[in-house]
């Protein structure tokens, strides 16, 4: 392993550190959640920087253990509509514990998706278990789940911070995108992305977070006189 020297980093005066900080959540605080897309166009490269930033989501051993498939095909999109569909109806008929369903009726939510065929791009996110070394030979991802979940929040992030709303779309299960998507077996269908502007006059619940002390506990370190702090 060859290191370099840690040069990207960069420190901020603690008044600016706090500005930022509270820039970016004054920021995502604003994302929503949406299920009423506009069919206007975005730009391919916007959604590519984008993904950019997810792919430099830290994973176990470093291995990147995710395949991102960006469909804006109208056809492609129809058939993974007609397929997330057919298995949304049977979980909605068959599957859905009843207190699922409860949990689920606030939302208003059904079988029909007809955002996965009018906004402008799916983005299929695919788990990789395994992936191939320089030589050919099969090599073993770690900490798959987690490395994926952190590139796609990343990915939501950037969407977000880029101007475009999103929906996290989890058809159970999603094995039809291997076929649709031209991905090997040994790939696992984590998520669907939908991407794309809100359409006008969308709406979205009314809801709140937990409150941040049900959220976040924190055994503190007692602060010393001596203790300088950060750079002035």
């Amino acid at each position: 392993m060859v290191y370099v020297p840690l040069e990207s980093y960069r420190e901020y005066r603690p008044e600016e550190m706090a500005a930022r900080a509270r820039q970016f959540l004054d920021e995502i605080r604003r994302r929503r959640t949406v299920r009423h897309f506009s069919d206007r166009p975005v730009a391919r490269g916007v959604v590519d920087d984008c993904l950019r930033a997810a792919a430099t989501a830290p994973s176990g051993a470093n291995r990147q253990p995710w395949h991102f498939v960006v469909v804006s095909d109208p056809a492609v999109k129809s058939r993974i509509r007609e397929a997330a569909e057919a298995e949304e109806r049977e979980f909605y008929e068959r599957r859905a514990p009843s207190e699922w369903l409860e949990a689920l009726e606030p939302f208003e939510t059904d079988a029909d998706k007809p955002f996965l065929e009018v906004a402008p791009y799916l983005i299929a996110i695919f788990a990789q278990l395994s992936g191939r070394a320089p030589d050919g030979s099969k090599i073993k991802h770690y900490y798959v789940k987690e490395s994926v979940g952190i590139a796609t929040g990343l990915l939501i992030a950037a969407l977000h911070h880029a101007g475009l709303a999103t929906l996290t779309h989890t058809p159970s299960p999603m094995r039809f995108l291997n076929q649709i998507l031209e991905r090997p077996a040994s790939e696992t269908p984590f998520l669907l992305l939908v991407v794309g502007y809100p359409e006008a006059g969308a709406k979205v619940p009314a809801i709140d977070k937990k409150p941040f002390a049900e959220i976040v506990s924190a055994f503190a370190a007692p602060v010393s006189p001596d203790d300088q702090g950060p750079l002035p």
